[in-house]
């Protein structure tokens, strides 16, 4: 079993002491050639996935769920089928050029470690992992491995979030000093609360379903259909909660055009707090303030993320017959606002509306790509990284996991300190950055 104490001391280590990545260390692919690829999951995400890259080759499918992977491996019948992606590896090894990850949060680590020891190239849907520790770990073997990674955040790669970032860069609402998040509108969250009561039930494992696979590293527990195969989101123990789900997508334009980097504080209010539940899942609603320091020449910034039964606040200057999306966010600057929709800033405007027809917009200085996937594939051809790969989107994907935690601890304002992954001032904050591993499974 991986001890959660060692763990946190090497990935932290790890993190701090491995280079970024450069280029793609295994070589470009020619042009010419087709990409042979291998996926982890077979059904729900990964369908898109498989839509997305249909041009390469697909050399392997696997999935711990034979009903939900029957679409995939009736597609591709030529591809070879399997329930456990450790045997998938180690068979296929030689004939992949990279790996495709498309499962619950709680096995993004494993299986993507895996493919990276292998020196395979990876697509991993996000968030990146489960835990914090294993974020550091997976950048540690990214940078290892030397291959070209992305993460699963698909507006990273639309025109909309550059625009965005030239907007801010330009000047367009001044100094930013403030950003809401806002998910879904009130009552919108994953909490699993009120099916609670049925983890008493006993149910039979489905027989197209390996349930001790499905688990992976997670200690074991008995089936229960209220965990998949889409809640699983919902509940601590695989998922991340609506946080987790979108701070990849919604945060991730001024993430990018701020320079966020690391909170140094984060604190969360939540509705009907109750220790013992929220072990399980999430809570009914959550007010999450992150503080972010000064950095380069940008000032402080605060985000604030909103999610289910709480209040979210209207900016006063909005005209009436507007809306803040929901899934969406505003910016506060001193000079004005900026809304927009999730994945990439879609939408994106200036308000009130009359600075937005007075604004004279920048010519386009950051290149535009193709779509996510593309992004990907080419980095792989022609050398290079794609744009949200592990070294951008492992430290997005944490901002998500602090909030998390956040949320477990609530009324705390608790001190993070990103270098030695640390919090400062709690301790059992510190017990939610890794989690200990069952027999059988290692990073």
């Amino acid at each position: 079993m991986l001890k959660r104490r060692t763990f946190l001391k090497t990935a932290a280590t790890a993190a701090i002491l491995v280079p970024r990545i450069a280029v793609a260390g295994s070589g470009a692919t020619p042009p010419s050639e087709k990409l042979n690829l291998a996926y982890i999951g077979a059904g729900g995400r990964a369908r898109a996935n498989l839509g997305g890259l249909k041009a390469e080759n697909v050399v392997a499918l696997c999935d711990v769920d034979l009903q939900r992977g029957k679409d995939s491996f009736a597609q591709y019948p030529k591809a070879r089928e399997f329930r456990d992606f450790r045997k998938m590896l180690d068979e296929v090894e030689k004939q992949v050029d990279a790996v495709v990850i498309s499962t619950p949060d709680h096995t993004h680590a494993v299986a993507t470690i895996a493919a990276l020891e292998r020196g395979k190239h990876v697509y991993c849907e996000k968030p990146l992992a489960h835990t914090i520790a294993e974020v550091r770990a997976v950048r540690a073997a990214a940078s290892k491995a030397g291959v070209v990674t992305q993460l699963g955040n698909q507006g990273h790669s639309y025109d909309h979030i550059r625009t965005f970032c030239e907007w801010i860069w330009d000047g367009a609402i001044g100094d930013v000093t403030e950003v809401h998040a806002l998910y879904g509108k009130r009552g919108s969250s994953y909490t699993r609360i009120d099916s609670l009561d049925k983890l008493s039930e006993t149910h039979p494992v489905p027989e197209t379903l390996d349930w001790d696979l499905w688990l992976g590293p997670v200690g074991h527990r008995p089936y229960n259909p209220v965990y998949l195969p889409g809640s699983w989101r919902g509940w601590a123990a695989f998922g991340t909660g609506s946080i987790g789900d979108w701070t990849c997508h919604m945060v991730d334009p001024v993430f990018w055009a701020l320079d966020l980097g690391a909170p140094t504080t984060i604190q969360a209010e939540v509705t009907e707090y109750d220790p013992v539940r929220h072990k399980e899942t999430f809570p009914r609603g959550a007010k999450v303030r992150y503080e972010f320091p000064a950095r380069g020449k940008r000032g402080p910034v605060t985000l604030y993320w909103y999610e289910g039964d709480v209040e979210r606040p209207r900016p006063d200057d909005l005209e009436p017959d507007q809306e803040v999306p929901m899934p969406g966010a505003y910016v506060v600057g001193t000079k004005g606002k900026i809304r927009y929709g999730s994945h990439g800033a879609h939408g994106l405007r200036i308000f009130p509306e009359a600075k937005m027809e007075a604004y004279k917009r920048p010519e386009p200085s950051l290149p535009r790509v193709a779509d996510h996937y593309a992004d990907w594939t080419g980095a792989i051809r022609n050398g290079g990284q794609a744009g949200s790969n592990f070294d951008y989107g492992g430290p997005l994907t944490e901002v998500a996991l602090l909030g998390s935690i956040a949320m477990r601890t609530p009324g705390v304002k608790l001190e993070w300190d990103a270098e030695t992954m640390c919090f400062t001032n709690h301790e059992a904050a510190n017990q939610m950055l890794a989690i200990d591993y069952r027999d059988g499974w290692k990073l």
